[in-house]
């Protein structure tokens, strides 16, 4: 089997032993003797001989460790939301004040992603999996304990460092796992924890901090965290960081599509969040729910969140330019169409649903973002967590600004269809790019 590095060719002979093998992934590098065949090669896109990892208990399982960890880190940022009254009135400060614990976890979300895959870039993987989850519940196990305001911020600002180097790693790490034309719906797999989290962790955490008090919330996703990390270690097959090095994961930076493709995120999904952050004032006071109808409507936006994703790995499969298109369109459509169904709790409930299915723009952009980061995708594939929150930022201040313009509640829906449009120009831009460096050899080669 040849390298696509060096030429090499491997010889495999029968019985216990086999030659090594090399093959290189961008960011990874298998080598050394196995005990059974390590790596498949097959065509993708950017490089004809991408390999597949092989999982020794099989790449299912390999998948279901991933998507624990989006569980727990899902679980541990939307609850933090839910049990902010609980954790004000135990500390005896303001919700505005304990506000800067989410304000804490975003910014360490966007710091560390980054950072973390840079400066770690030579560590294995799988080990540095394990590392960033063993961080994660280090930094809620210290939330549950701080004894002051001040101290539980800077515990939620640890706890953020590792979240977007998770899903970073963990996607590159999932796509591996299968043929690369399936690597979409594996992506899709591993972010159904945090969808899920939606459905059963949010709610369980929220319930566990009203019965037991708000730092069992905490100690719960921490435990949550060990496990990923327990099963990251059993399931998952040694991943060596290969050629991988700081100064190789900064040339992302140098690139114009990354650039553009998190933009695209940044502006189109902010719209998400611009009636997400508002939807429960939303529905008190526009739809007139009651506390029990709420929670059963953010469930419903939950479910469509996980069936989105799903779909969204299938889809991007198929095309992923037209999955990015077409899902924002439909996002622009569903949230347009919230200022009119927020007055009927029925079809509130239904386009709820439609506008969590808006999620499946999650896998096709994470896999566009493997075909455009060249051998920084590490770092890329982090980054495109930082931009989910920097979406979330966006939208929640875009929203709050048409609140505080006299546009009223409903104007989240309108306002986020705008931001899901601007995220269809920066798509447009980003093509139109891709089409003029396309062009350019062959401008060049008929001049001469």
């Amino acid at each position: 089997m040849r390298s696509p590095a060096d030429g090499h060719v491997g010889t495999r002979t029968h019985g216990l032993q086999e030659k090594a093998e090399h093959a290189i992934l961008p960011g990874f590098v298998f080598t050394g003797p196995v005990t059974r065949p390590s790596v498949m090669h097959s065509p993708t896109q950017s490089d004809p001989s991408l390999p597949t990892i092989v999982a020794p208990r099989g790449a299912g399982l390999a998948e279901l460790a991933l998507a624990v960890g989006g569980l727990a880190i899902g679980t541990g940022e939307f609850a933090s939301m839910s049990i902010l009254p609980l954790v004000a009135n135990d500390l005896g400060t303001t919700l505005p004040a304990m506000g800067h614990m989410i304000s804490a976890y975003a910014l360490g979300v966007v710091i560390g992603a980054p950072l973390i895959t840079i400066f770690l870039a030579r560590m294995p993987r799988r080990l540095m999996l394990i590392c960033l989850m063993a961080m994660f519940a280090v930094g809620n196990f210290l939330g549950a304990l701080a004894p002051t305001p001040g101290l539980l911020i800077a515990a939620r600002f640890v706890a953020g460092i590792p979240h977007g180097a998770y899903f970073g790693v963990a996607a590159l790490v999932a796509a591996a796992l299968v043929t690369p034309d399936k690597r979409a719906q594996a992506v899709s797999r591993v972010m159904l924890g945090l969808t899920v989290a939606n459905i059963v962790g949010v709610p369980l955490a929220t319930w566990l901090g009203q019965v037991l008090g708000w730092r069992s919330a905490f100690v719960i996703v921490g435990v949550l965290g060990l496990l990923t990390a327990a099963l990251v270690a059993f399931l998952l097959p040694p991943i060596p960081a290969g050629n991988a090095s700081p100064r190789g994961e900064l040339g992302v930076f140098r690139r114009l599509q990354v650039w553009l493709t998190l933009a695209m995120v940044a502006i189109g999904f902010g719209g998400l969040f611009a009636l997400y952050t508002y939807v429960t004032p939303t529905l008190q006071q526009i739809t007139h729910a009651s506390p029990l109808a709420i929670s059963v409507l953010l469930g419903l936006m939950g479910v469509g969140m996980t069936v989105g994703n799903l779909a969204g790995g299938w889809l991007a499969d198929r095309s992923n330019t037209a999955t990015i298109c077409g899902v924002l369109i439909w996002n622009a459509l569903a949230l347009a169409c919230f200022s009119w169904t927020s007055s009927n709790l029925w079809l509130a409930g239904l386009n709820l649903f439609l506008i969590g299915t808006g999620i499946a723009v999650v896998p096709a952009v994470q896999t566009r973002l493997m075909d455009v980061a060249g051998d920084a995708q590490t770092v890329a594939a982090a980054l495109n967590h930082s931009a989910f929150n920097i979406a979330n930022a966006l939208g929640a201040w875009v929203g709050g600004m048409a609140i505080a313009g006299g546009l009223g509640l409903t104007s989240t829906g309108p306002v986020g269809a705008v931001l899901a449009l601007g995220g269809i120009v920066v798509l447009g831009i980003s093509l139109a790019v891709d089409r003029r460096a396309a062009a350019a050899p062959r401008l060049a080669s008929a001049c001469k």
